[in-house]
């Protein structure tokens, strides 16, 4: 079934109004005057980052904490309907702006006067999952096959929690790499919550505008324009797909002639058993196959063209545990044979060193064997 979805929170009945109102005024968002974002940012010094709201600015907090605060600009109608909705949909001011849970406490707070509306996040150290999976913090390093795991993982539990644990129900509506914030310890949140739903009921309806992220977009819901969490499934499907190959979403150079995305040309390679022609090169096989295929096939369920074909976003998660868990087993059996031949190589010294082995350049050579990783 189909949700009904509402663009104003004023819209929604009085009594659901009335079941949102925040008890416990210690739970709500902050709200910054215009002097203390003014101080906190050096008069709005350093721009690290822009969209169709406005711009993002660095800041630090009298208590050290490091913040970003995105400021609407005055003239952008998309930023308005966005700052708005995101700032309705996160913080507490008035309605229980309810969802602001141990794994997305991004938000910190808000500023809005007559001449301006912030809403100021938790800075995130780490840049977004774009950037450092193809982006400019990628660099040449890579993000190893576990953490990329993790990260999944993080991102899934914070759908997880708007598909299930939100009354009404959030539909993010815009999942891709580049709003998954990455803080210091590699640690994932969702962000950006301008394009989200709230649905209600379980009443059907249809959109009068799709929209989302070309190469992450549901086709179901472009051509139906029918959103419901299912759509979100898709594109963190997309997201999946990412992980594993460092590759972007669309590329018209990457992917050769017959596919225009990563989900056409991922499911050519795992339909015909061929998962190496999509793993990253940069993960230098440092990985557990059955790991990797575990998400690929979950990846492609996710993609599946119609919504009810496609599993639930606590399905996934379960799915990026399992992995998990392989990998970490996995890692402990290798560190356990690695343990073992460096007490080989220890008893061996021991051995040779009562014989002649023809000075060190011999000894040498046959410790360094014993310390080159053997191929998996």
């Amino acid at each position: 079934m189909f949700t009904h979805f509402v663009d104003r929170i004023d819209s929604l009945p009085a009594q659901r109004l009335a079941s949102w109102k925040n008890d416990d005024p210690a739970e709500a968002a902050h709200c910054f005057s215009f002097s203390e974002i003014e101080n906190a940012t050096n008069n709005f010094e350093k721009n690290i980052g822009a969209g169709g709201f406005g711009v993002v600015y660095y800041g630090k907090l009298k208590d050290g904490k490091e913040i970003a605060v995105k400021v609407l600009t005055s003239n952008s109608y998309q930023g308005k309907r966005e700052f708005s909705n995101e700032s309705t949909i996160l913080n507490k001011n008035g309605i229980t702006e309810f969802w602001l849970m141990d794994w997305n406490k991004a938000l910190l707070g808000y500023c809005r006067d007559e001449e301006n509306s912030m809403l100021v996040y938790e800075f995130m150290h780490n840049g977004t999952l774009k950037e450092n999976l193809y982006g400019p913090l990628a660099n040449g390093r890579s993000i190893n096959w576990i953490k990329r795991l993790e990260i999944a993982e993080d991102a899934a539990k914070g759908i997880e929690y708007l598909h299930t644990g939100c009354v009404p129900v959030v539909i993010h509506r815009d999942l891709k790499s580049s709003n998954i914030l990455l803080d210091k310890h590699m640690r994932a949140k969702v962000s950006d919550f301008g394009l989200s739903k709230l649905a209600v009921d379980g009443v059907s309806h249809v959109s009068s505008i799709v929209r989302g992220t070309v190469g992450y977009l549901d086709p179901e819901y472009y051509i139906s324009q029918q959103l419901t969490d299912k759509s979100d499934v898709y594109s963190f499907g997309v997201i999946l797909l990412e992980l594993m190959s460092g590759q972007e979403a669309i590329s018209n150079e990457s992917f050769g002639v017959n596919c225009r995305n990563i989900v056409q040309w991922a499911k050519l390679h795992i339909e015909s058993g061929d998962i190496q022609g999509i793993i990253d090169p940069l993960l230098h096989n440092d990985y557990d196959l059955q790991s990797m295929w575990k998400i690929a096939e979950k990846a492609l369920m996710c993609v599946q063209p119609h919504g009810h074909m496609r599993p639930s976003i606590s399905e996934v998660l379960k799915e990026i545990q399992d992995a998990i868990s392989i990998e970490r087993q996995a890692e402990a059996l290798r560190e356990g044979n690695s343990d073992d031949m460096s007490k080989n190589s220890f008893h061996s010294s021991l051995n040779l060193g009562s014989m002649d082995l023809g000075g060190t350049e011999s000894y040498l050579s046959i410790d360094e064997s014993v310390a080159q990783p053997t191929a998996r």
